[in-house]
């Protein structure tokens, strides 16, 4: 068999028909072709490069994995609690009240009674805000929210809340924002607010950011504070009907006024049973200054000594009446004549 016949049998292929002039290149022997091309390259590339087996992990690597998880989710939500962009629910016990008190106590407060119905009702739908104490771990600080943390206490159930890590400045500007955006401070509960801030060393600037006032309406908040004794404004409360002119006199009046005089009053318990509105007013109207007392009017009478005219003085005005039914017309003949009266008692004046 010749060599072309060789190659055509180890590959299996029909002969091709070749033209006579080529010459036949010369064709390795089959042995030395299946040498120079092993038929299972396959199995020598396995063998160099062999299958890794299948990993599984053990026991104390996935749970160390899952703790790792866990540290880094807790890790996250506590970067989200303290950047202030979550909810927290907080039970009420562990939260103070800010440094600076801005509410007056009211036991008679019938805004908290309809507060606490509708968070029965429909849940707390606005979070209060809080920050950590600076002093007392795994407590809070309340910035504003007073009142919706009165309602949870009384309902018995956590408080939804936003924490935020809060400079002193940033509490009072939070605090005193909010209550002016929300408008339910009264004008006395305001001006202790700007009061107590002056006293803790807060600037001008820092108590006029948080109050929402100018230099003079802030300087006027501080002075009927530092008037108005607080053990008044304790018994009287918060009494939102009273704006600014209205403790402005009472401030007045208790300047010019004696302590005796409403001592009594405070102690009474009917006049502790009254709105916090009413108590107000009691106690302004009991500095009110005494009336000045008339004199008694005088009464003239004719010949016969019959009292025809009635003569009422007060300091800046005299009333002169007539008795129609003893001298009737009367009273129109001097009206007629009042302006020769006029000229003549002018003309007395001048000669005078």
């Amino acid at each position: 068999m010749s060599r072309k016949s060789n190659l055509d049998a180890l590959f299996g292929a029909r002969p091709l028909q070749k033209p006579q002039a080529a010459p036949e290149p010369p064709a390795p022997e089959p042995e030395a072709f299946a040498a120079a091309n092993p038929s299972q390259a396959e199995a020598e590339f396995a063998a160099a490069n062999p299958r890794a087996p299948d990993r599984s992990r053990s026991g104390p690597v996935r749970a160390m994995s899952s703790t790792l998880r866990g540290l880094a989710a807790r890790a996250d939500a506590a970067a989200e609690i303290e950047s202030g962009t979550v909810v927290v629910e907080i039970e009420p016990e562990r939260i103070d009240d800010s440094f600076i008190a801005d509410r007056v106590a009211d036991a008679s407060d019938p805004g908290l009674a309809a507060l606490v119905e509708s968070i029965r009702e429909s849940g707390q739908q606005v979070p209060i805000l809080v920050r950590p104490h600076p002093e007392a771990p795994e407590r809070y600080q309340v910035a504003y929210g007073r009142r919706r943390i009165q309602a949870a206490r009384q309902l018995a159930q956590p408080v939804r809340a936003v924490v935020r890590p809060l400079t002193d400045a940033e509490l009072v500007v939070a605090q005193g924002k909010e209550n002016l955006e929300r408008q339910d401070l009264s004008y006395i509960e305001r001006a202790f607010f700007a009061l107590r801030l002056e006293e803790h060393g807060f600037p001008r600037a820092t108590i006029t950011a948080a109050m929402g006032v100018g230099k003079g309406d802030l300087s006027t908040l501080i002075s009927v504070a530092r008037t108005v004794p607080a053990e008044i404004v304790r018994a009287i409360g918060p009494a939102p009907a009273a704006g600014r002119p209205r403790w402005m006199l009472l401030a007045d009046r208790i300047k010019a006024a004696e302590a005796h005089r409403i001592a009594g009053l405070l102690t009474d318990p009917g006049f502790r049973a009254k709105p916090t509105n009413e108590r107000f007013a009691a106690v302004l109207n009991a500095l009110a200054p005494p009336a000045a007392k008339r004199p008694a009017p005088q009464i003239w009478s004719d010949e016969a000594g019959r009292g025809i005219a009635r003569i009422e003085r007060t300091p800046d005005r005299v009333a002169l009446s007539f008795d129609e039914s003893l001298e009737p017309g009367l009273a129109d003949y001097v009206l007629d004549r009042l302006p020769e009266i006029l000229a003549a008692y002018r003309a007395g004046r001048s000669r005078t």
